[in-house]
């Protein structure tokens, strides 16, 4: 890959290192920094894709989920959901990819293990993800191009319990939170679509639909091979027995396992209208932006 010229620029309010846009005829502008964790004498890296202009657009905080070992954590990347991303931009918004500790360029110890699956503590992963999140989102509302009260969690797999997890937190300017996938557990060894202690999450969900103040959608495929309708099914209805207000998509096989949906340029098609609509009805700006 050819050398690109990188201009450093020390940002005293953000407390960040800024690496300047690529200018080009992508339909987005991306940034690619670092950004503090309070108090986590740690940092994030995180990716920003945006629309042209100075906005204010509304902030989508999208969180990725976790591989099934070191290697795919060592390899988590925002080029995985970069086209999901880029159908968000084509809606007016700031997307902003976090890279949690223990993945990709941000490194450091992994600190969402539950444990063993006989006895798990998702909550303790949760908490330590959720911090991760809720940084990138209190750094996305800074930012001068981002409205700071059009915000939206979202997030694939583990990456849409944490985003519930952060939701739960009640953070200023939250709008919403578009959970795909969403789930803790998946066990690829074991019966397909079945997760490893599956009723210790839906616990958690059900915590969280007490503290979760705004509207929630999940998203699922019937051939989701790690979450299976069963378990997705138990994870809404509990999530809303703690009160959420909450909408439910089962949509029909996709690929060979329709747990990549979201992150697959070929389901961009399926889930993002429904996203609209869900939206739409919580009267939530989304509509796609018009040409100049």
């Amino acid at each position: 890959m050819a050398a690109r010229l990188v201009i450093v620029v020390l940002s005293v309010a953000l407390g960040v290192l800024l690496v300047a846009p690529r200018h080009d005829r992508s339909p987005y502008l991306r940034d690619d920094i670092r950004i503090p964790v309070p108090e986590g004498h740690y940092s994030l890296a995180v990716t920003i894709v945006r629309p042209r202009g100075d906005g204010p657009f509304g902030a989508i905080v999208l969180n990725h989920g976790v591989g099934v070992g070191a290697v795919e954590r060592f390899l988590e990347s925002p080029t995985l959901l970069i086209q999901a991303a880029s159908a968000f931009v084509s809606r007016g918004y700031v997307v902003v990819m976090p890279l949690r500790r223990g993945f990709g360029e941000t490194g450091g110890a992994f600190a969402e293990s539950p444990g063993e699956c006989s006895n798990p503590h998702y909550g303790r992963g949760e908490r330590a993800a959720a911090r991760d999140v809720l940084a990138a989102y209190e750094f996305a509302r800074k930012l001068p191009y981002v409205d700071p009260d059009r915000m939206i969690l979202a997030g694939q797999s583990a990456g849409g319990v944490a985003s519930l997890y952060a939701a739960a937190q009640q953070p200023a300017g939250l709008m919403a939170v578009l959970a795909f996938a969403a789930g803790r557990g998946a066990d690829p060894a074991g019966r397909s679509g079945v997760p490893c202690a599956a009723e210790a999450l839906a616990a958690l969900f059900q915590d969280l639909g007490v503290s979760v103040r705004v509207p929630v959608l999940m998203y699922y495929t019937e051939n989701d091979l790690y979450f299976g309708p069963s378990a997705s099914r138990s994870w809404f209805q509990r999530l809303q027995a703690g009160g959420v207000r909450g909408e439910y998509v089962l949509q029909p096989p996709f690929g060979e396992n329709g747990h990549f949906v979201f992150g697959d340029t070929n389901g961009i098609p399926l889930w993002l209208p429904t996203v609209e609509r869900f939206l739409e009805r919580h009267g939530i700006p989304f509509a796609p932006k018009r040409a100049a």
